[in-house]
């Protein structure tokens, strides 16, 4: 068991970068917890409609380590009809014994103003910048100074994006572990993963589901 616990743990080590991306709420099962768990083998589902998207989010998770198999691969057009029994029972015969699932929850358009930003010439300091530029017109002084001057304030729209998180047993058959997380400032899919997983780590550290470092 402790074997495949610090696989797990390294797995998620390497989501150690700073992130944009915080936990906004979340909840364990108090009677059992991940690294009680023998997870040998986990399911990586990325609930998105877009296929490209899942294909990316289930990829950037299972190449950290052996442990996480894509679901892309067991659960796909070839099996959509089946039923929820015959879709368990296809992770069961897999040997699967864990399920991690990101679920877009929502997203979010804020807009804020970016205040400008003085970059010209200290005021306060002319006695002796002028004495080399008397018998120079307006025109070599407003060149020279112009560019630097000021870079006006602007308004941006940003997009937030609310993710849910969740952990189940397979041999348990339960949800053990969920959480949202919320990130700001996306402007790419693979890191934002990343971001996601090292807040969901931290978390799991802070409320003992993952032992702490």
């Amino acid at each position: 068991m402790k074997k495949y616990l610090i696989l797990l743990m390294i797995a998620f080590a390497i989501f150690s970068c700073g992130t944009n991306t915080s936990i906004v709420n979340s909840w364990r099962d108090p009677k059992i917890t991940v690294a009680q768990e023998n997870f040998k083998k986990v399911l990586v589902v990325a609930l998105v409609k877009d296929e490209a998207s899942r294909r990316i989010t289930e990829n950037r998770i299972a190449a950290s380590n052996e442990i996480f198999k894509t679901s892309y691969q067991y659960l796909n057009e070839t099996t959509k009809s089946l039923t929820q029994e015959q879709k368990l029972k296809i992770l069961q015969d897999e040997n699967f014994d864990g399920v991690i699932t990101l679920r877009l929850v929502s997203t979010e358009k804020e807009t804020e103003y970016v205040p400008g930003t003085y970059t010209g010439m200290y005021y306060g300091g002319f006695d002796g910048l002028y004495t080399g530029m008397y018998g120079y017109g307006f025109g070599n002084w407003y060149g020279m100074y112009s560019p630097n001057f000021y870079d006006p304030g602007y308004y941006q729209e940003t997009t937030s994006y609310m993710v849910e998180t969740n952990v189940f047993s397979l041999k348990e058959n339960k949800l053990i572990w969920t959480g949202t997380t919320k990130s700001d400032y996306v402007t790419d899919l693979g890191s934002t993963v990343d971001a996601i997983m090292q807040t969901v780590v931290g978390e799991m550290r802070k409320d003992g589901s993952l032992p702490k470092k």
